[in-house]
């Protein structure tokens, strides 16, 4: 049996990794608890010291997805020589890149309908994190004359429910012919919400076309 670390958190990573990998290749469904403990090969009954259920590990597999990426947003922000139009588009395509992290793996887990209230959760904490970063591009933006908004707020949540609906797109493997006509939409209603100059937001995902 393997030696458990001294340091909790190593094996809680150790733990999340192994389960990253399992509910990619068997499903969140098809994964047990024992499945995570035999990977690690520890005793099925340590897991349990740190987490009380498989959906516990689930959540703490999420957040650990989340916080990367609000990590990774706020490298974006403090981009030199990046105009406040290239750091929305940023950070739009880092959500979309998440999502849809090992060919979309992530939404799959969520969308599953055992798994929609954590759904649900994760995205509205990930509305509450994300905002205030959004809220500083948009500062930027309105300082430098780049856009014209006259309640940052509502511009926010409008960009999120935009992020939401790319993000129903992807998990729903819409066409690219289709996905690119709308990523070029979603493009156009940014630049009207922020009041930017036409063809200032170009949103490009790895891979896309």
């Amino acid at each position: 049996m393997a030696r458990t670390p001294q340091d909790p958190q190593i094996r809680i990573t150790e733990i999340l990794d192994a389960a990253d990998q399992l509910f990619f290749t068997k499903s969140y469904q098809g994964t047990t608890i024992k499945d995570i403990a035999k990977k690690m090969g520890v005793a099925q009954g340590m897991l349990y010291y740190y987490f009380k259920s498989k959906e516990e590990v689930l959540e703490t597999l999420l957040d650990r997805h989340a916080s990367a990426l609000i990590s990774e947003i706020k490298e974006i922000t403090c981009l030199n020589n990046t105009s406040p139009s290239e750091k929305m588009a940023l950070t739009v395509a880092a959500v979309l890149r998440k999502t849809s992290y090992k060919d979309g793996f992530l939404l799959n887990m969520l969308y599953d309908t055992q798994n929609l209230h954590i759904k649900d959760k994760l995205f509205r904490q990930l509305a509450v994190s994300l905002s205030p970063w959004l809220l500083n591009i948009i500062e930027e933006g309105t300082m430098n004359r780049d856009f014209c908004v006259s309640h940052a707020p509502t511009t926010v949540d409008y960009i999120l429910v935009i992020m939401d609906f790319l993000s129903e797109a992807l998990y729903e493997k819409t066409a690219a012919d289709i996905l690119s006509y709308r990523l070029r939409m979603a493009e156009a209603l940014i630049e009207k919400a922020l009041g930017a100059q036409e063809k200032t937001i170009h949103i490009i995902l790895t891979g896309q076309i």
